[in-house]
């Protein structure tokens, strides 16, 4: 909307503050906020710094108006240092709505007055704000059975503030990022789902539910399908739980393709609950492995994404989706696989069982036929112990290293590129099979290369591909930041959204 926001009949409205040294507050109001400034007679940077406001990012001073603009309530939200003759980056942006719509749970109507250059980059900077002020608010809908006392409800309507609200690129831009964001809110509540309710089956099911009703093609392999087919990798991960595992397949087809149009595939994996099979986990903070399905969960639901913003190339997702559980049907250590592209694989540990299904997933891909993959999966720990929670490894194709990377920088889902070194292959050489799942001699070190390494045996010469690990970026157990919330967080929905505009521009 482009009204004046000291004028805005709304709940609360939202303004940027930067920290900045020579100024006499130490702080300066950011643009988007002059009316709001103006109404507080040029007192209102002073204001702030005696409420002990520093413009520090993540940090929110609510003032109460007392009629001096029409909202009853301004809120200003941190974006550290003012930037050098520029707008802040969007992830800024993006970080600072999130933060300061969670801020106001409770408020029926928040407007969002914060700094959106009008040039170029305005439509980016927009959808950053959209963005975080939707995924900031978010609250999985959970299975308490009484009210939480003291518990605000999320902003009802947020309302973003812009210079021509007829712009046809910012209106563009803001209908992406609901669709962009609605998609990371989907991959959020699938991966938040207890894992009692979200078996395979019901998994495969819902997931097939949303991608017919947004228009995809939808094929779903049961088990009796899967040991048919020979995809012995899924079969065997999922043989020890009473829930079969399924293999689904969303396909979307544009009806106007760009010229050369490249085909792009995306693998994901679904291990619904992962109690580490026969090899099994310690207990302390296995609960968390409800999340072992977050790559998966994001491929389908990135599906969703392309379906409403119709891109000029196919993309066709797969969903590898199996529950490891010990029992006397399960796979074990020792056993012999044969994968779905015949080769196979000595088992040493059952829980690496996202290799698993994951080779399986990305052989089928190759027969299908693409020119790009894009896999990603919650593979390993040792993503952790080297890159942390937040940022991804990625492993693969070198010329897609750096599209990933680069994509993954721009919508602030952060990711590296790692080797995928020949020694590491040589240490994963079987005396039985033609490759073991993990390092011959259980050395973990370089583990998550390991997991890369495995990958690549079932990706065809002629396709281009990317691993990316996201063990770490996928589930947030701490407080609240941001835009990140408690539990999924939807990585990397908006970084495959982001590859597949790249292809589309770029081949």
């Amino acid at each position: 909307m482009d009204s004046d926001p000291a004028e805005l009949a709304v709940d609360a409205v939202v303004i940027g503050v930067h920290s900045r040294d020579d100024e006499p507050s130490g702080l300066l109001i950011a643009s988007g906020a002059e009316s709001v400034t103006a109404a507080f007679d040029g007192r209102l940077a002073e204001t702030l710094r005696l409420l002990g406001a520093s413009g520090a990012a993540g940090e929110v001073t609510k003032i109460a108006t007392l009629g001096t603009v029409t909202a009853p309530v301004v809120a200003a939200v941190g974006l550290g240092p003012e930037p050098a003759g520029a707008a802040p980056e969007p992830e800024v942006l993006r970080r600072a709505a999130g933060t300061a719509v969670r801020a106001l749970a409770g408020a029926g109507t928040v407007a969002l007055a914060l700094p959106l250059p009008d040039d170029a980059d305005g439509p980016a900077a927009l959808s950053a704000v959209a963005e975080g002020a939707v995924l900031g608010s978010y609250r999985f809908a959970g299975y308490k059975t009484k009210p939480q006392p003291g518990r605000r409800e999320p902003v009802g309507t947020v309302q973003v503030v812009v210079a021509d609200a007829a712009d046809a690129g910012l209106v563009a831009a803001l209908a992406r990022a609901s669709a962009v964001a609605a998609s990371v809110v989907r991959t959020r509540d699938w991966v938040n789902t207890a894992p009692n309710e979200l078996r395979p089956p019901q998994f495969a099911e819902q997931v097939a539910a949303a991608g017919r009703e947004a228009g995809l093609e939808v094929e779903v392999l049961d088990e009796n399908a899967l040991a048919e087919g020979g995809y012995g990798g899924i079969i065997a991960v999922g043989q020890g739980s009473e829930a079969p595992p399924r293999l689904v397949k969303l396909s979307y087809t544009p009806e106007n393709p760009v010229d050369g149009a490249k085909r792009v595939a995306l693998v994901g994996k679904g291990i619904t609950f992962d109690t580490g099979g026969v090899s099994i986990k310690p207990a302390a903070g296995m609960w968390e492995m409800k999340s072992d399905m977050a790559g998966a969960a994001a491929v389908a639901a990135t599906l969703l994404a392309v379906a409403a913003l119709k891109p000029g190339v196919p993309v066709t997702g797969y969903l590898a989706i199996a529950e490891n559980m010990p029992s006397g049907s399960a796979y074990r250590p020792g056993d012999v696989i044969t994968m779905f592209n015949g080769k196979r694989v000595e088992v040493l540990n059952t829980d690496a069982e996202g290799r698993m299904v994951l080779g399986d997933a990305m052989a089928r891909a190759c027969a299908d036929g693409t020119d790009y993959l894009f896999e990603t999966s919650t593979l390993t720990g040792g993503q952790v112990i080297a890159l942390g929670k937040r940022i991804a490894g990625v492993m693969g194709t070198p010329e897609l290293l750096e599209r990933v990377r680069t994509a993954g920088e721009l919508v602030g889902e952060p990711a590296w590129p790692m080797p995928l070194p020949d020694d590491v292959r040589k240490g994963m050489d079987s005396d039985v099979a033609d490759i073991s799942q993990v390092n011959a001699g259980m050395d973990r070190a370089g583990h998550m290369l390991q997991g890369g390494v495995f990958l690549r045996e079932f990706v065809t010469e002629d396709v281009a591909w990317a691993h990316i690990d996201i063990a770490g970026p996928s589930f947030h157990t701490g407080e609240a930041t941001g835009y990140w919330t408690k539990g999924g967080t939807g990585v990397p929905v908006r970084t495959l959204v982001a590859l597949i505009d790249d292809v589309v521009a770029n081949g």
